[in-house]
């Protein structure tokens, strides 16, 4: 197993399949500004503020974009300097913002107010998004076809269909906009979806009751914890069961309780690839990670070794994961070895992107494939620019 990683070099990658087309990856959802004290002060008490973007989807699509794969990213926000920023950071990132729906300018734009944390003080985050801009993005507002036209991949994540009870709305508009881009895209092009369950934005029954019939009905890749289907699902893990995932009450994991968890939940959802992501968080600073993906025809791959971080900033973490996996499929094929890429790839990518600050992944090819390689050969070396 030691020198699988080896077999990649995505710094050489053939990226010439996509070189006549748009998007081949297009995902849609809600970017939040985000507010970190800058003087380390509680939250209540800081007069500085820094400003940053955050949001699962474009942080996924723009590792993609920074990779390589022409991605595009739908969203609405309000034609004001806030919806600006945002545009203009994904064009500087190599993101299609043509299908951005915008809103008046008075609308607001979700927030997420996030206090870091030091052991043993937690970290804390205050969402504030409520009749946000994003999260009334509606049937009949983006042009489907045309942004799908290209699209291999289509992306979206829990999240988004949660902020309708969130806000007390009568509709889900965020539903409507994904069954709408469903029925627009071409054939061939397969749909992913990170679970991401929020407690913060809704019930498990209002979730299920959403989630359960549009899982199985249109999710081929399917990105998911043990703790999400544990708790909403009443899924075990092997030897683990739910009740005792629910209460952090597990110990090691060994194989056959991962590919037994990744077999039973594709099964019950009918997905083609099942994908979880593991985060044992040790204290504040330091964390450990594994991933591991198993696909409709058992075959399965798991991180090489579970292995630690020293964070900086754990958000977008998860999310650069999914678009390291999303790599190696796509540039591999959704198959066993881009399955066996996919995880590699996105072990090295994530764990590069939780040392920096804020959830915008700014990691690199190069970077990503040194760390690659050095876990299989050991050591580190200083890196010039």
């Amino acid at each position: 197993m030691g020198s699988e990683s080896l077999r990649w070099s995505i710094t050489q990658d053939d990226l010439s399949k996509y070189a006549d087309k748009e998007s081949v990856f297009v995902t849609f959802g809600e970017t939040m500004l985000r507010d970190t004290p800058a003087d380390s002060q509680r939250a209540e008490m800081s007069r500085l503020m820094h400003i940053s973007l955050a949001g699962s989807e474009i942080t996924l699509a723009m590792l993609l974009s920074r990779f390589g794969i022409p991605s595009a990213y739908v969203t609405r926000v309000p034609d004001n300097p806030y919806g600006w920023l945002l545009r203009d950071t994904a064009r500087g990132q190599g993101l299609n913002t043509d299908f951005i729906a915008w809103a008046p300018k008075t609308e607001p734009m979700g927030r997420f107010i996030y206090e870091i944390g030091r052991t043993p003080r937690k970290n804390t985050g205050w969402y504030q998004r409520m009749y946000s801009a994003a999260s009334r993005l509606d049937a009949g507002m983006v042009d489907w076809k045309a942004a799908l036209k290209d699209c291999e991949l289509f992306h979206t994540s829990g999240i988004s269909f949660g902020l309708a009870a969130h806000s007390g709305y009568d509709r889900n508009y965020m539903l409507h906009t994904f069954e709408e881009a469903i029925g627009a895209k071409p054939s061939g092009c397969l749909v992913g979806m990170d679970f991401n369950y929020r407690a913060t934005l809704w019930s498990k029954e209002e979730c299920t009751k959403v989630m359960t019939p549009l899982i199985k009905d249109h999710i081929d890749i399917f990105i998911t914890t043990i703790e999400d289907m544990a708790k909403l699902y009443d899924f075990g893990c092997g030897q683990y069961s739910a009740e005792q995932i629910d209460k952090g009450d597990i110990g090691p994991l060994e194989d056959d309780d991962i590919r037994t968890f990744a077999q039973e939940v594709g099964e019950y959802f009918n997905t083609k690839i099942v994908a979880i992501t593991i985060r044992y968080p040790d204290t504040f600073e330091q964390h450990r990670w594994e991933t591991a993906a198993m696909d409709s025809d058992g075959f399965f791959y798991r991180s090489q070794a579970i292995k630690s971080v020293v964070l900086r900033d754990r958000l977008g973490g998860g999310d650069t994961w999914n678009g390291g996996f999303y790599y190696g499929l796509m540039t591999e094929g959704f198959n066993p070895d881009g399955i066996e890429k996919g995880v590699l790839v996105g072990d090295a990518a994530t764990r590069i992107k939780q040392t920096l600050m804020f959830d915008l992944p700014i990691v690199t090819k190069a970077e990503t494939q040194q760390l690659m390689k050095s876990d299989v050969l050991g050591g580190a070396k200083r890196t010039a620019r």
